[in-house]
């Protein structure tokens, strides 16, 4: 199978090309990807050199350039990964978001469709249902409820790949996977920053109460999940990737500063994110009916193998920290307050207006 995966240098997406170039008949892999802060070739160190592996240094929302690859590779298969992900760049910054969600993914749905692409996988998150009490779970039917502009803009990026389906006939699949985590993460999600401080003995800072709740996923299964539905996946369906392991953020952070031998004192409680959703859960039973796929990691295992890898990669995360992130980091971190007073200003402006 020759497959086209989009955002292949980021963190799920890099994950997805080492496990389909690894497999015992592996795939072609065509890697489109833009090198934002968070796409990084050092996590593709291992497949670079691979026959089977192309990388192309490029933007999915340039239609002239998604078009040439897909003339030239005439891929079986767009496994859509690329997206602007992180909720608090998407508040202090909603454009990339949409340009990157929504445009981006629509340039790719039009040049799938001209090319007749048999199989477009799109790959999105939980945060589209939005915050549920427990102990509600969402299913694929769940009406979507998105509260940040970056979950607005993934959930918008959904309904236009099932358009897709509905009015062209687009071989689209829709997955929506719950929090991931593991090796080679941008350190501005919350397993990685609080690894690599606890690591470097820095404050953990802590959004409000910390009893935020998510479902975590271990990326190799999600990948797995994935790999899956190139093969079993309905053609215009939804289906949910879970981990089953529902954990509030500050227990998290307790389990990360006891493996790493890091005070609790380190714990930094902060201004809460504004509109920061208070539970994310699904319900995974669809995929795992149909397919017979399940979450293998348990979460005490996979938290372990991330704190290991992380303390193995002292230099990668050295690198990945500097320049534009520190300037990030001070932004939402060391500069919170003042920033979030802006956004708060800005929006009783436009209220007025």
């Amino acid at each position: 199978m020759k497959i086209l995966v989009t955002g292949g240098a980021g963190f799920i997406g890099s994950a997805f090309v080492r496990m389909a170039l690894a497999k015992a008949e592996p795939a072609r892999v065509v890697n489109l990807d833009k090198l934002t802060y968070a796409g990084n070739l050092e996590n593709l160190e291992s497949v670079a050199h691979y026959p089977g592996h192309r990388f192309v240094h490029g933007d999915i929302g340039d239609a002239r350039a998604v078009d040439g690859i897909l003339d030239d590779e005439k891929p079986d298969a767009i496994v859509h990964f690329a997206a602007e992900s992180h909720v608090d760049r998407s508040i202090f910054s909603p454009s990339p978001a949409f340009e990157t969600n929504l445009r981006g993914t629509f340039t790719l749905l039009e040049a799938a469709r001209a090319h007749r692409i048999p199989r477009f996988i799109h790959v999105s998150t939980d945060e589209v249902y939005g915050s549920l009490r427990a102990p509600i779970e969402a299913d694929e039917d769940f009406p979507l409820n998105p509260s940040s502009p970056y979950s607005a803009s993934k959930a918008g990026s959904d309904l236009l790949a099932r358009s897709y389906f509905t009015t062209y006939g687009l071989p689209v699949i829709i997955t929506r996977a719950s929090n991931n985590y593991g090796p080679f993460q941008f350190p501005e999600k919350l397993i990685p920053l609080m690894i690599s401080n606890a690591l470097e003995r820095r404050p953990l800072p802590v959004y409000g109460d910390g009893m935020q709740v998510r479902d975590w996923l271990y990326v190799d299964d999600h990948c797995r999940a994935l790999m899956v539905m190139l093969e079993q996946g309905r053609e215009g369906e939804i289906y949910n990737i879970g981990g089953s392991r529902s954990v509030p953020n500050i227990e998290v952070v307790q389990k990360i500063l006891h493996a790493t031998g890091a005070p609790d004192t380190l714990i930094e409680h902060v201004e809460d994110r504004p509109g920061h959703d208070r539970r994310y859960a699904l319900t995974s039973a669809k995929l795992i009916r149909e397919t017979g796929w399940e979450a293998e990691m348990s979460f005490e295992q996979g938290l372990a193998e991330t704190i290991d890898w992380y303390r193995q990669h002292a230099g990668w995360i050295e690198r990945v920290k500097s320049g534009e992130y520190l300037n990030y980091y001070a932004r939402n971190y060391d500069n919170r307050e003042a920033e979030l007073r802006k956004a708060s200003s800005a929006r009783e402006r436009t209220k007025a207006q």
